[in-house]
């Protein structure tokens, strides 16, 4: 077991893709830019916020933080409790891995204060010990930053780290910074895009993380 896991949020943990999706296509059409499907907006999940985006309707820098201002106000109203539910055995197995003494923080996209609004909606804040946001880093996922960020806090080194995503973004986080990545099935990636990405190994359930070999 390695010393220290740094999750992914979104399709890692919390189950938001129809949050997200739905407040994305919001904003396309609040902001009169030309539609995009659901399964496009999807994709961008785990790119910081205005390249979400950018990313998938050519823009200016100015109009792509416009956009993600917007995309902040319909979140703040749609984001109601409930609307992200824990996949299953989520809970369960951080409070184990916890127990077991593993380190547990999280890298997400989304700004500092949504996650820790989640964290603190699954009652996990007594297993989360740090916690960092897009807006936390200077350069965010896939930028390795956010992991050699938290190697750095718990002077824990990348040969004793793993990190865990759903999307080629956290894989090539963790490659970037030199940590071993395990990619989730369940979530917004697909097996073939994690496996592109390289990741290291590949779980269906979250639970299974509880089983990885001793390095």
């Amino acid at each position: 077991m390695k010393k220290i896991m740094i999750f992914d949020f979104d399709g890692t943990l919390g189950d938001s893709e129809l949050l997200i999706t739905n407040t994305m296509l919001e904003t396309i059409e609040k902001m009169g830019l030309p539609q995009r499907s659901r399964r496009e907006c999807a994709a961008t999940i785990g790119l910081p916020l205005a390249e979400c985006f950018s990313s998938i309707i050519p823009m200016t820098d100015e109009k792509a933080e416009e956009c993600a201002d917007v995309y902040s106000e319909i979140f703040h109203r749609n984001n109601i409790p409930g609307a992200v539910p824990p996949f299953p055995n989520v809970i369960e197995t951080l409070r184990t891995l916890h127990e077991k003494g593993t380190i547990l923080t999280l890298a997400s996209s989304r700004h500092h204060h949504s996650l820790a609004a989640f964290v603190d909606e699954m009652q996990l804040n007594d297993c989360i010990s740090y916690m960092l946001g897009a807006n936390d880093v200077t350069f965010p996922k896939p930028n390795g930053e956010p992991v050699t960020k938290t190697l750095e806090r718990f002077s824990i080194a990348p040969a004793d780290a793993l990190v865990i995503g759903d999307t080629k973004f956290d894989i090539l986080m963790g490659r970037n910074a030199g940590v071993e990545t395990c990619g989730v099935t369940y979530g917004n990636g697909t097996k073939e895009e994690l496996i592109a990405a390289g990741a290291d190994c590949l779980i269906d359930g979250i639970q299974e993380l509880l089983h990885l070999p001793h390095p």
